[in-house]
């Protein structure tokens, strides 16, 4: 099998909310479908996820508990957790800090190569933000 595109889709709480987090974290509204959007979608360059409103997959409960980085036992999994690979995750990170955008772990350099920063969307789901360190290829 070659799988040409691979589209995640993400269980959202609120369309227009999902949309405008999305545009403060830098990604751009593709798309809705319905009267409300019941369905939609966000891109970024050749990247993008679909958004589907009480449905197709889990989100956390309310309210969201802590969590801190991804090796603690609060790290739970209670949405989806994914992985974006961007040039600059300190620019990404003072972006998200400018728009209020929840930072579960701050640019942190690892040992397995690169530079990775989490943030969470309202409806739990973590994005690993991550760019390889100097020298290394990372898993791009």
């Amino acid at each position: 099998m070659l799988t040409h595109k691979l589209t995640p889709i993400l269980n959202v709480s609120n369309m227009s909310e999902s949309f405008a987090w999305f545009e403060a974290l830098g990604w751009t509204k593709g798309w809705d479908w319905g009267t409300p959007p019941t369905f939609g979608g966000v891109r970024s360059g050749h990247c993008e996820i679909f958004l589907c409103l009480d449905g197709q997959g889990h989100r956390a409960s309310r309210p969201l508990r802590a969590i801190h980085g991804f090796d603690d036992d609060d790290a739970v999994p209670e949405g989806v957790w994914m992985s974006m690979w961007v040039e600059d995750v300190d620019a990404v990170h003072r972006n998200c800090v400018a728009h209020g955008i929840e930072i579960t772990m701050p640019p942190s350099d690892e040992p397995w190569g690169v530079r990775e920063l989490h943030v969470r969307h309202p409806d739990g789901h973590i994005f690993r933000v991550s760019q390889p360190l100097e020298g290394e290829d990372g898993a791009s």
